[in-house]
């Protein structure tokens, strides 16, 4: 009985899996933390005006927020394999409702700053538990196009955040910002209420909390395909952090010129995934990986390249060859999650939640080591050579410590006849 309980009947699998509403929830609860954090970035100044108070700590609003993020994914995950979707889900984004209510009735800044934690403390649920959802409804080789459509799809709106929260906060101030978010919030959990079924499937028993990071992290192959995707990921924090001042100090563009060459690299991340939802029905998930890596190799190889000779001095090179690295990233980071959350499927929430907190963990690291690369050298090398060497590694986790498609179908196999047998028990 143990093994049944949660587990969707096989009918409204496929009903859910089929429709579109579900993918547009995913793309919902994916996207509440970041946009929200992007809507406010552009109001920071006017912040610390209102409340008198220093610009550094009104930016606490942002890193005290992605902090939140990377906790709330290393408890949420885990908390909905143990208790279910559904429940851990509407408990994060609730409190992300009350957390953003909070931000709009602050009355000074640590006020504000506590608040927007506990609002990415929540927020980030939906982040996590989208991921486990997507594997509870999808065969392993669908899974990775549909991360991908949901991340374009999300990246759109995100893209449009920063614009969205400049005209509500000039149109109506800052505060507007809050009233807006806890309102989109509120309709995604109702939304959430009343069409997303309990998706999780049936567990071992005697399997918790630390035997599932225990097993998980046993796993060459879980361990292989996660190292792929947070090195993957790094990729993009490392160019976002140093780019600016490779950009604005040596190349001694504006800033409003680096936003529009920056933007060129997300336009391809975008593409990429778009690309990668139409090529995945007919490659493995292992192929799509492989063309990926092989291809953000090749860029950052030449990139390396450019900087060694001196040609990527303008911000066309730069950013022209780093277009080609974030297209194949999109083929690697949505792959190997999906390879990721697979190994074991009954501790889906528990992958995803790792694989955040140390892409989220370790990216705030990064982005200041590749602010402090493109800040303190008078080159774009040692950035790009840094970057070059992420891709390098990136590729030697699934050289070295992914085993070959059969030994991970089956165990796959092994797994899903354990929690059939316990479901007969």
């Amino acid at each position: 009985m143990h093994g049944v309980m949660g587990k969707l009947p096989p009918t409204a699998t496929k009903n859910v899996a089929a429709s579109k509403l579900t993918l547009l929830l995913l793309v919902a609860m994916t996207g509440v933390a970041p946009i929200s954090l992007y809507m406010l970035v552009q109001a920071l100044p006017k912040l610390a005006t209102a409340f008198g108070r220093d610009i550094s700590l009104a930016q606490m609003t942002v890193s005290l927020y992605m902090v939140g993020i990377a906790c709330s994914q290393l408890v949420m995950g885990p908390l909905s394999d143990r208790f279910g979707r559904r429940p851990v889900l509407l408990s994060g984004l609730a409190l992300m409702v009350v957390a953003s209510a909070a931000c709009i009735f602050a009355q000074n800044l640590p006020q504000l700053i506590i608040a927007r934690f506990l609002q990415a403390l929540g927020g980030a649920s939906g982040m996590v538990i989208s991921r486990a959802i997507i594997r509870d409804l999808y065969e392993r080789d669908q899974i990775g196009a549909k991360i991908s459509l949901v991340i374009a799809v999300m990246m759109i709106a995100q893209m449009l955040s920063p614009l969205t929260g400049g005209l509500v906060e000039t149109a109506f101030g800052w505060r507007a910002i809050f009233y807006l978010i806890t309102a989109a919030v509120l309709v995604t959990v109702i939304a959430i209420v009343l069409l997303l079924p309990e998706t999780r499937r049936g567990r071992l028993p005697g399997n918790g909390f630390r035997g599932d990071f225990g097993g998980l992290f046993k796993s060459r192959a879980f361990v292989g395909f996660m190292l792929c995707q947070v090195l993957a990921s790094q990729i993009i924090f490392a160019f976002a952090g140093g780019g600016p001042y490779i950009v604005v100090t040596q190349m001694s563009r504006t800033s409003a010129e680096y936003g529009a060459w920056f933007a060129t690299t997300g336009f391809a991340y975008l593409i990429g995934n778009l690309f990668c939802v139409r090529f995945a029905p007919r490659h493995s998930l292992e192929r799509l990986i492989w063309f990926g890596l092989a291809l953000q190799f090749a860029g950052s190889a030449l990139n390396l390249a450019w900087s060694i000779t001196g040609i990527n001095q303008a911000p066309s090179f730069l950013f022209g060859t780093q277009m080609i690295v974030m297209f194949a990233n999109a083929f690697v980071m949505s792959n190997s999650a999906a390879g990721a959350i697979s190994v074991r499927p009954d501790a889906a929430g528990t992958a995803s939640g790792a694989m955040g907190f140390l892409q989220m963990g370790i990216g705030s690291l990064v982005s200041q080591f590749g602010a402090y690369l493109g800040g303190h050298f008078a080159t774009t090398l040692p950035l790009t050579a840094f970057i070059f060497a992420l891709s390098l590694a990136c590729a030697s986790t699934m050289i070295f410590l992914v085993p070959r498609r059969a030994v991970i179908v089956s165990e796959e196999l092994m797994e899903k006849a354990e929690e059939e047998e316990s479901g007969m028990l």
